[in-house]
């Protein structure tokens, strides 16, 4: 019964965050849109949300896909003091994917910031 149960609520869960997550965005840009359009309706000015430059979404991503690795990376290195299992540091290794990936949003942050000085 335990082992049945387990998958239920691993298909369950599976299957029903991704779902739930996107009726939770279809629902909050719908409230967002239908907001817009009752101020529209009465004729107040709507100001427009500020488009992020290449550069911002660069060092922004960079930003959270390094702070995501440091936490996956204490999270399982905690995990393994405490268990005592050495086992578990070989997933903390697994931190280095999003550690890489958010150097090379810095290292894109930088050379696009290098090329508009260069520019200007």
């Amino acid at each position: 019964m335990g082992g049945e149960l387990i998958g239920l609520v691993a298909v369950t869960l599976g299957m029903g965050i991704p779902i739930g997550l996107m009726y939770t965005y279809y629902r909050v840009r719908k409230l967002k849109t239908e907001e817009r359009m009752a101020a529209i309706a009465r004729g107040v000015a709507i100001p427009g949300e500020p488009e992020l430059s290449q550069p911002a979404r660069s060092r922004r991503n960079g930003i959270l896909l390094i702070a995501g690795a440091i936490g996956f990376f204490a999270t399982f290195g905690m995990i393994a003091t405490v268990t005592g299992e050495h086992d578990t540091w070989v997933v903390s290794s697994f931190s280095l994917i999003p550690l890489a990936i958010g150097i090379g949003y810095f290292i894109d942050w930088a050379l696009l910031r290098r090329d508009a000085h260069a520019t200007t």
